[in-house]
């Protein structure tokens, strides 16, 4: 009988490890004595990165822990109603400050140059939220605004008291009194001012002024370098220049479509009966081809920011193939909304409530700058012309909308307070001043 095979009393010697160049006899043997570990003893817990110790590793070196990402906390249903309150309040803002740049002369091309703005922007991304461009920041300056008008109520009742006293006792202890009070509460309403903006301009910063808090920020160093810092990074984010400079360009593209037919028209209405009624249909033709095309040769000059893309015609009218459904409801938006400008005029505002008719063309018009970048972005990215029956659809449609809003400002020198000038204020194309011709 043969004998059993007995288990072997030791382990047999492990194998030699190839060593690399540069590596050392003690990272072999380490390597070695590594090979010969239970596989439960080296694994390491799920997500940790495995390394190659015998490569990048010497004896007891660490293994480095991969950085943790930060993790995005989802705001609360109260933070979010905060945020949309807060857009909606920076869109009345936005608008208020269009509108009051709009009455405003040289100022007034900052509003055409960001209405542009807005139709451009649409036109290239093809998204609408994209439209509503520095509704944020405008949400500061009206917080500033409204800050400031409510902090400033203590001194002006203090003005009242002062003003009141002297004229009863005029040098007398009590009036030199509120005198001295209304002195002090405009220092501190100064500061509270600054501070307020400091902090970030919100609403709530002109509510509590957190005195504590600015204790300790008098005490950090190099706060007015910062807060200048703030300050111009705000300023050169309202890219203002840009928005002139396109403006203006805007306008005097603009103008050199209207000024034939609109010069003819005022001619029109120098003449006797009959050459009026010859030289107004001629005048009536032209302004007609021209309000069909015009709103969207503005959208193409700024969508591509080139002076030159505002007499492309060819090219307008090879996008109006690819979405004539679209162009046709922008056109009658921006028509439709710019007539009810024209019955503002018929008497004269005062100058000082010249913003508020402004306020009312900004709301029509902003609407119809959004819809003309919307119908150029729909036929950008479509590469061929839709079926000839949407086409002759859109065509039929557009000749009486137009024909309507001609025959709006061929009657408006007989209706508006300025006379024939008024045909100058082309409210759906020019700076949108609907009170002040220029």
């Amino acid at each position: 009988m043969s004998e059993p095979l007995l288990p072997p009393t030791a382990l047999p010697p492990p194998l030699p490890v190839e060593m690399e160049a540069g590596g050392t006899r003690e990272e072999a043997d380490e390597n070695a004595r590594s090979a010969r570990k239970d596989p439960k003893d080296t694994a390491l817990h799920e997500g940790q990165v495995l390394c190659d110790c015998s490569n990048t590793h010497s004896e007891g070196a660490a293994i480095e822990e991969p950085p943790e990402l930060p993790v995005m906390k989802k705001r609360g249903f109260f933070q979010r109603v905060g945020s949309g309150l807060d857009w909606l309040f920076g869109l009345v803002a936005l608008l208020v400050l269009v509108a009051a740049c709009s009455v405003v002369p040289v100022l007034n091309f900052l509003s055409l140059g960001y209405l542009l703005h807005v139709s451009g922007t649409i036109a290239r991304t093809g998204r609408f939220r994209d439209g509503f461009i520095g509704v944020r920041k405008a949400a500061v300056l009206g917080s500033i605004a409204a800050g400031i008008w409510l902090v400033v109520w203590p001194a002006r009742l203090l003005s009242t008291m002062w003003k009141d006293a002297e004229l009863i006792a005029p040098g007398s202890g009590i009036a030199k009194g509120w005198h001295a009070g209304l002195i002090v509460v405009i220092v501190l309403t100064l500061a509270h001012i600054v501070w307020a903006c400091v902090r970030g301009g919100k609403l709530r910063h002109f509510l509590w002024p957190q005195p504590l808090r600015f204790k300790r920020w008098l005490r950090t160093p190099g706060k007015f370098g910062n807060l200048q810092g703030m300050i111009t990074g705000y300023i050169v984010g309202l890219r203002l220049p840009f928005y002139f400079w396109l403006g203006l360009r805007g306008f005097v593209g603009a103008l050199v479509w209207l000024i034939v037919p609109v010069g003819i028209l005022l001619g029109a209405t120098r003449l006797p009966v009959g050459g009026s009624v010859v030289l107004s249909l001629l005048g009536g033709v032209l302004l007609l081809v021209v309000a069909i095309h015009l709103p969207f040769l503005q959208a193409h000059f700024a969508q591509t920011n080139r002076f030159g893309a505002m007499f492309e015609l060819r090219e307008v009218r090879r996008l109006f193939l690819r979405a004539p459904l679209a162009f046709w409801f922008a056109l009658i938006i921006t028509l439709l909304f710019a007539v009810p400008l024209y019955l503002l005029k018929i008497e004269l505002t005062p100058r000082e409530l010249a913003w508020l008719p402004s306020l009312l063309f900004v709301i029509f018009i902003f609407p119809a700058r959004v819809l003309t970048g919307w119908a150029m972005s729909r036929a950008t990215r479509h590469e061929q012309p839709r079926h000839w029956f949407p086409r002759w659809v859109a065509r039929l449609g557009i000749v009486p909308v137009a024909l309507a809003y001609t025959l709006v400002v061929y009657f408006t020198p007989y209706l508006s307070w300025n006379g024939a000038w008024s045909l100058l204020e082309q409210h759906a194309f020019l700076v949108p001043a609907p009170l002040m011709a220029l």
